[in-house]
């Protein structure tokens, strides 16, 4: 017989050591990181996860380690953008149904606002040489920020039957987008 495991919100900490309630994030302080996020998030999920695990995991400890994925994992099984449904997730864990609103909402509309602006700069100004090399020069930022995410993917522990030995990300892009990503051919790569 299958015996499901149904964990509650309350049996696995958004933060801190074991046993002990993490620290309150205000509502206003949340909003403030939602709208920051949203500003800033390139790169696809991949880039935007790896985003939301490095402020509010690693950086802000807001959210413990598990509680970060088993919320990941609830979101990739329900169908649609998981990097949206996380922050939203998140945003509902911390501060219930305007937690979950806000974070959902300034999650989408700066990177909306932004990508707006650029396809009017785009369509207005694009056969200017320095815009045309703007938006050339965004490739490769874009680019890293994708290794980047992928590089910490690889950090973890290998998947069962993965060897270890796997080509890293940033191999890869450096072998197709140049040292525009990821600096010197010798230097050292941040999958260690």
């Amino acid at each position: 017989m299958c015996r499901i495991n149904t964990m509650s919100k309350d049996d696995i900490p958004l933060a801190g050591a074991a046993g002990e309630p993490p620290d309150p994030v205000s509502f206003r302080e949340a909003l403030v990181f939602w709208l920051k996020l949203g500003f800033i998030s390139f790169g696809g999920p991949a880039g935007q996860i790896s985003m939301m695990h490095q402020e509010l995991v690693e950086r802000r400890r807001w959210i413990s380690e598990r509680r970060f994925l088993h919320a990941l994992n609830y979101c990739m099984l329900l169908p649609g953008p998981e990097a949206q449904q996380l922050a939203t997730y998140i945003g509902w864990l911390m501060h219930r149904s305007a937690g979950g609103i806000v974070a959902g909402a300034l999650f989408v509309l700066p990177s909306l606002l932004i990508l707006i602006v650029l396809s009017w700069i785009y369509m207005a100004f694009g056969e200017s040489t320095l815009v045309a090399g703007l938006f050339y020069g965004i490739k490769p930022a874009v680019t890293a920020i994708v290794a980047q995410a992928a590089c910490m993917a690889r950090r973890s522990k290998p998947l069962v039957g993965q060897s270890s030995t796997t080509t890293c990300p940033c191999q890869i892009t450096r072998a197709f987008a140049g040292r525009a990503c990821c600096g010197s051919w010798r230097q050292e790569c941040c999958c260690g």
